[in-house]
């Protein structure tokens, strides 16, 4: 148990790990040995290679047909020049081409950069140009082909591969080989940089891997905001990421049990690429792909696949909660679903668990940390409203919100700094944000927060969304505590907006529940009278829909960029 004297230390891992609150049996002093990604890889290939690794929309590729998708893009690459180091790009949903163009890329030493397909033009430009990435994957659709050729000639990448989901399928080749036989590139078939996913596996898959140094070689090149709002390229070795996968495999109690894993979430994403696709993966589990996130479609697959986690952040909860097919839906073979992202309502929770008999559990994280830093447990005592204990190999502490050399003042919250196996190695030629993002060896999260006497923490807000009123900090993500109590409230977004006299003031935004009959001045009055009077809302606004993130969790920045161009016009 985490000493109650000093809640701003490190935690002892070995006391959380006996707490009788966290009964989690993993060892605390497990150790992760450093393990490089396509190890990782081969080590399930070889273990179980007649086991289902990819299940996409009913069509099931074995662990030695995936391998062998593996290694003839890793022929395929490096037979285009491509060399340890180089950078490969991404641009790609959750298609199978992705797990074998990742690994692929991987085994060969090139380091992988994720580009999501919600990215305008000018953002993928700007971060293929800031990350040098050579090559650039994609695949044959409408909204993603015309984009990725548009990128290339003005981003200095040098080539394109197109797949295509529906190829032909030639009886003579492995499934995976036949799945991407023929793409269809419609759009400049001629241009000697685009070259069909068919092409570049129509190899062999006979050649030398590259040496790898797990705890130095760069595997993934993560864009992300970080503790700023300018895009960084969090580098993150081998060791972080097969570590992080390792130590979110440790939380199942039942690590024999049937894992199939529900995998929605986008795998260019920092929590897909660690709790769905690498830490699958490692176990050797199967992986149930749809290409994005649609609730119908989830609740289906569910059915179909008997999956046994699903991975989500609030948003696609409520979504699958608010689907009308939720009630008729059998989601009984779902054992463990973790939520990140965002908070995750208490309300949120109890009904999803009640609606599917799955245990749902909050967790936390960044892309800084490959992913993961703490949870509750799957079994044991879960906190509602905190984001668990940290998770094995890790230790949490709290800095002082102002000055990050002192700890926090004793019984108020701090800023969460992490140590761990999974802590990135810096940003990708930034060591400026190295410098304010490292402290003494720990890292900065930018999120305020609390722990327990039993270890628990729980997110106060992050540092760069306190609101200041007059000198007072308000934290949205309390004020919008108090807004989910309220039964009309579907989903909230508390900001701050530019006043003349206390220098900013809170405004609320919500969406409200089908069946709520409350306007916005009842609301706002409603919800003044439970809040101190620096926390007060300006005003309630109701809207059909809030901004999101590209994983779907609530955005305050559109919002804020709302109204600050208000203010300016004013």
């Amino acid at each position: 148990m985490a000493d109650p004297q000093a809640p701003h230390l490190a935690l002892n891992p070995e006391a959380l790990w006996r707490s009788a609150a966290y009964q989690h049996p993993a060892p605390w002093d497990r150790s992760y040995p450093p393990l490089s990604l396509p190890d990782l890889f081969d080590e399930a290939a070889r273990a179980v290679p007649d086991a289902i690794a990819i299940d996409f929309l009913g069509r099931k590729y074995s662990y030695a047909e995936t391998a062998d998708g593996v290694n003839r893009v890793a022929c395929g690459l490096q037979a285009l020049g491509v060399t340890k180091g180089d950078r490969v790009g991404l641009f790609l949903p959750n298609v199978p081409h992705y797990v074998a163009a990742y690994y692929g890329a991987l085994k060969i030493g090139a380091t992988v950069v994720n580009f999501s397909p919600l990215y305008t033009a000018d953002e993928l430009i700007h971060q293929i140009a800031d990350s040098g990435t050579r090559l650039l994957f994609t695949i044959s659709a409408t909204a993603l082909l015309p984009k990725a050729i548009q990128v290339m000639e003005k981003s200095g990448a040098e080539r394109l591969i197109v797949g295509s989901v529906a190829g032909a399928l030639p009886p003579a080749k492995s499934l995976f080989y036949r799945l991407f036989r023929s793409a269809d590139i419609a759009t400049k078939p001629h241009d000697p940089r685009i070259m069909a996913f068919s092409q570049l596996i129509a190899n062999d898959g006979i050649c030398a891997a590259a040496p790898i140094d797990p705890e130095k070689d760069v595997a993934l090149l993560q864009y992300t905001g970080g503790t700023t709002g300018v895009p960084k390229g969090a580098m993150l070795t081998h060791q972080n990421l097969s570590a992080n996968a390792r130590q979110v495999e440790a939380l199942d109690p039942q690590p024999g049990a049937e894992d199939r894993i529900m995998a929605a979430l986008p795998l260019f994403h920092i929590f897909a690429q660690t709790c769905v696709l690498n830490r699958t993966i490692h176990k050797g589990g199967e992986i149930v792909m749809v290409p994005r996130f649609d609730a119908g479609q989830v609740l289906a697959t569910i059915e179909r696949a008997r999956t046994t986690s699903f991975p989500g952040v609030p948003t696609m909860y409520q979504a699958l909660l608010d689907h009308p097919r939720i009630g008729r839906a059998d989601l009984s073979s779902l054992r463990i679903c973790i939520s990140g992202g965002a908070p995750m309502p208490a309300e949120l929770k109890e009904r999803f668990e009640a609606a599917t008999g799955a245990k749902l559990v909050e967790g936390y994280g960044l892309t800084e940390v490959s992913g993961v830093v703490s949870s509750n447990p799957y079994e044991g005592l879960n906190k509602p409203g905190t984001i668990g204990q940290p998770i094995a190999g890790t230790r949490v502490k709290l800095l002082d919100r102002e000055d990050p050399t002192r700890p926090a003042p004793e019984g108020e919250p701090g800023e969460i700094v992490v140590q761990g196996p999974q802590v990135m190695k810096g940003y990708w030629n930034r060591p400026d944000a190295d410098a304010e993002v490292f402290a003494d060896g720990w890292l900065r999260t930018g999120d305020a927060g609390v722990i327990d006497e039993d270890g628990y923490i729980r997110i106060v807000d992050r540092l760069k969304d306190m609101i200041a009123v007059s000198g007072f900090k308000v934290f949205p993500s309390q004020v919008e505590q108090v807004l989910y109590s309220n039964d009309a409230v579907k989903e909230a977004l508390v900001i701050g907006i530019p006043d003349l006299y206390a220098g900013e003031r809170p405004k609320a935004f919500v969406t409200l529940a089908d069946d709520a009959d409350i306007d916005a001045e009842a609301l706002r009055d409603w919800l003044n009278a439970r809040l101190g009077k620096h926390e007060r809302v300006v005003a309630c606004e109701i809207r059909e829909t809030l901004p999101k993130t590209l994983i779907g969790k609530l955005s305050r920045k559109e919002l804020q960029a709302e109204e600050r161009a208000k203010a300016s016009a004013s």
